[in-house]
């Protein structure tokens, strides 16, 4: 497998992803969340433009998944990732992940977050498997404070909403 930087001409391809990967929400009665739009072309773009959009691909350089970054109060924080299901379980999460921690390495962050369900197997249980650790939140920043007010406001429950930090070494 191989990451690299996101060609323009995959972005619908990335949507079709997204779409696909809301079907694991689907099956565990999280419907609302299976069928929430994916990012706009326009914010795939932006982000791709900005150099903070990665993807993963096959063996043919098809994108099988993605990752996209905002910088967040000194940090780097993952503003969305997915993997389609058909590529699920083969690590593709977290090479994505280990390629924003380089990234951000390279930046001089020391410090990547995100934002996550809790309780759904594939999120809060997964990241921490992988390093991460619960945000107090008392201890969130004025920035991840507004990310959540902004999924507050497509409705998702901020009580099922946990931020999530890793500590990177800065090069």
């Amino acid at each position: 497998m191989n990451i690299r930087t996101a060609h323009r001409d995959e972005l619908p391809l990335l949507q079709d992803l997204e779409l696909a990967a809301g079907v694991l929400f689907r099956n565990i009665g999280m419907t609302d969340v299976a069928e929430h739009p994916p990012p706009a072309l326009e914010v795939f773009e932006r982000y791709r433009a900005d150099g903070q959009l990665w993807v993963s691909v096959d063996e043919a350089d098809r994108p099988t998944g993605f990752v996209f970054v905002d910088l967040v109060d000194g940090g780097v924080h993952i503003e969305q990732i997915s993997v389609h299901p058909d590529h699920q379980g083969h690590g593709i999460g977290r090479q994505l992940i280990s390629c924003v921690d380089a990234w951000a390495a390279r930046q001089g962050v020391g410090v990547v977050t995100l934002s996550t369900f809790r309780s759904v197997p594939w999120n809060g249980p997964y990241y921490m498997r992988l390093g991460f650790t619960e945000l107090p939140r008392d201890a969130a920043t004025p920035g991840l404070e507004k990310l959540l007010a902004a999924e507050t406001a497509l409705g998702l429950d901020p009580a099922e909403r946990i931020f999530m930090t890793r500590k990177v070494a800065v090069q």
